[in-house]
């Protein structure tokens, strides 16, 4: 049951070797909270590599088995495309809005 409405995370810089075992904490202190709605913010993330796509998708099933959702906010093109080619735009809930 979600304890909180919404929980943002935003990721200041690439999901990439090391910096993804710090992200990889943060975002799971993010699910722990229960919140109904996840948002990893990745407008400052020029790329992801597969580490950094497994912590998303662990953080997405974690999100899901509480009845919450997760949703990637504003990826750049690059993440995108990444997304694309692994298929995984059909499984996360991107909002590939014009950041404000």
């Amino acid at each position: 049951m979600p304890e909180i409405p919404e929980a943002v995370v935003i990721v200041t810089e690439g999901l990439e070797g090391p910096a993804v075992e710090r992200w990889a904490r943060l975002i799971a202190e993010a699910v722990a909270l229960h919140p109904a709605s996840l948002i990893i913010d990745l407008r400052a993330c020029p790329l992801v590599d597969a580490a950094a796509i497994a912590v998303l998708l662990r953080a997405h099933r974690g999100m899901v088995a509480a009845g919450g959702s997760l949703t990637l906010r504003f990826p750049r093109d690059k993440v995108r495309r990444t997304l694309r080619l692994a298929r995984l735009d059909q499984v996360f809930e991107v909002d590939a809005g014009v950041p404000a």
